[in-house]
């Protein structure tokens, strides 16, 4: 199996494997954004955004994300909050991320684009853009994978040019 080139950086991360009801936001959404009850005060969008020009997955690069959303893009230190305390809980197709006070998103396993066009991992592995590069080459990204029950959710690094999903903030 193909994973995502990751600059790994552990976090701890509550997982376990969930009973694959994967539909929906939970509790109060404000503007499509769900408070999670996280003590930054952060929300996160209850959707992945669209891109038109990747109408079948939505992939945008670092640079298309940052261009496109600016800051709106979570930083570093809400993807490691979002990481550290919510419980993440496999659906079948992606995660149910639940907050303290219960609410919850779904990030969905849409995989990602290679900087050579190839999509891979769908169903098994995604991961969001943060806003924040590392380097000419590298930006931090959320990423989550879930391979015959082992769960790996980190917050990491990705090739700029490779094609992944965008969850806005507030």
């Amino acid at each position: 199996m193909c994973l995502m080139a990751l600059i790994m950086v552990a976090l701890p991360a509550c997982t376990k494997e969930g009973n694959g009801n994967n539909t929906g936001t939970d509790g109060e959404v404000s503007g499509d954004y769900v408070d999670l009850g996280l003590s930054s005060g952060t929300k996160w969008k209850a959707t992945n955004e669209k891109n038109p020009a990747d109408a079948e997955y939505d992939f945008f690069t670092f640079d298309e994300a940052v261009a496109t959303f600016g800051n709106k893009l979570p930083s570093r230190v809400q993807c490691e909050e979002l990481i550290s305390s919510c419980e993440w809980t496999w659906q079948g197709n992606g995660y149910k991320v639940v907050g303290p006070n219960g609410k919850f998103i779904i990030l969905p396993a849409s995989g990602y684009q290679s900087c050579e066009g190839n999509v891979d991992a769908v169903g098994m592995e995604g991961g969001v853009w943060s806003s924040e590069s590392i380097d000419d080459s590298y930006a931090r990204s959320l990423g989550f994978a879930y391979f015959d029950g082992f769960s790996d959710i980190n917050m990491g690094g990705a090739r700029r040019c490779t094609g992944s999903s965008v969850r806005l903030v507030q």
